[in-house]
């Protein structure tokens, strides 16, 4: 598994700009992965290789919820990752395909904040990566 601190380099990479294609669409569906996977190995579980509507990352997400009911906050993000990957992989222009792939990037992000700041923060989840405790954790 791919550590968080890589991830959130690859991330940042990743939003600083540059050309955005299906390959990064597919990348950050394996990073947003990677990242459920860290939570569900942190409450001491094996991540599924299950798929959840042909995708690994709703049934990681599926997995990471259960016994935790705050985790399904970042349920939407994941699906508006798949949703965004679905787009650009769909998408026969490349530039329009480069514009909905930079904004997976922020998706996956999001999902990464929201995730890694849960693992920090125990009860974090009632609003997102916006919490008062996580802003509070950070000054």
């Amino acid at each position: 598994m791919t550590p968080l601190d890589e991830i959130e380099y690859r991330l940042e990479q990743l939003s600083s700009g540059g050309h955005h294609d299906k390959q990064t669409a597919a990348e950050l569906l394996c990073l947003g992965e990677e990242v459920l996977g860290h939570w569900i190995v942190a409450r001491g579980e094996t991540p599924t290789r299950d798929r959840r509507e042909g995708f690994r990352l709703l049934a990681l997400h599926r997995q990471g919820a259960k016994g935790t009911p705050s985790f399904n906050a970042c349920r939407e993000t994941c699906r508006e990752l798949v949703y965004r990957y679905n787009l650009v992989m769909n998408e026969p222009d490349p530039a329009k395909a480069a514009v909905t792939a930079a904004m997976a990037v922020l998706v996956a992000k999001h999902l990464f904040l929201f995730v890694s700041g849960k693992m920090e923060v125990e009860g974090l989840g009632e609003f997102c990566c916006s919490s008062r405790a996580l802003r509070q954790a950070s000054q």
